[in-house]
């Protein structure tokens, strides 16, 4: 199957190009990647497109925004989410893609592995995203009320997302990963696995705080799994 990779991307001409190498030397043998530029100012377009990339400018301000405009141009039977801060190794989309020989399967997700944080973070986040993520997933998934999905690490069925109306653009950012399985739950089996990984930034947890960022990704998770509609 065909994968398409969609990068939404702001402001990240520092961070792009690796993230663009990483993805671009995949082992996978049919993808494409797009790159949305969400109303940039700096050189994110520019960085993009030296790559060989397409590129398509989002100037409506939001992930979800971004995500919607490179999903309603991509060709692929597979949609992959992946943030313009990750450095996916080379077997990455041919571990996520082995998920959807199962059709029923829609979505599948997977841990972060914070490459630039501290050996303790890296290590409690993960054994907390393995240990606690997965089993609240097959609760979830089994009881088709949602899933757990992380932004920058999902593969989606392109036909169970456009049978949902696609990327929920109302949300901003905070939230998204639980409204797109919490919908997909509903035309399929949601995965969370450890054996599919990403590796990523922790800048915003160094940036805002580990307490901060947590709360806030708690009590979004909340309130999108018992608000948002189908």
């Amino acid at each position: 199957m065909k994968i398409s990779v969609i990068i939404p991307a702001y402001n990240e001409e520092k961070n792009l190009g690796a993230t663009l190498d990483a993805v671009l030397a995949s082992d996978y043998p049919d993808f494409e990647v797009i790159v949305v530029d969400n109303g940039s100012t700096d050189k994110t377009r520019e960085v993009a497109l030296k790559k060989g990339v397409k590129v398509v400018r989002e100037e409506r301000k939001g992930t979800m925004w971004a995500c919607e405009a490179g999903r309603k141009i991509a060709k692929g039977e597979i949609i992959v989410r992946l943030d313009a801060d990750c450095l996916p190794e080379k077997d990455w989309l041919s571990k996520g893609a082995k998920y959807f020989d199962d059709p029923k399967v829609v979505c599948a997700s997977g841990p972060y592995d914070y490459f630039d944080a501290s050996k303790s973070f890296r290590y409690f986040s993960f054994a907390f995203m393995k240990y606690i993520y997965v089993p609240i997933n097959i609760f979830l998934s089994f009881f088709h009320i949602g899933g757990i999905t992380l932004g920058g690490n999902t593969f989606i069925r392109s036909s169970a997302l456009e049978s949902i109306g696609g990327f929920n653009t109302a949300i901003t950012f905070y939230g998204d990963d639980t409204d797109v399985p919490k919908r997909l739950s509903k035309k399929g089996k949601i995965i969370f696995t450890s054996k599919l990984v990403s590796k990523t930034s922790a800048r915003r947890f160094q940036n805002e705080g580990i307490m901060k960022i947590g709360a806030k990704y708690i009590y979004n998770f909340f309130k999108t799994l018992l608000m948002s509609r189908s």
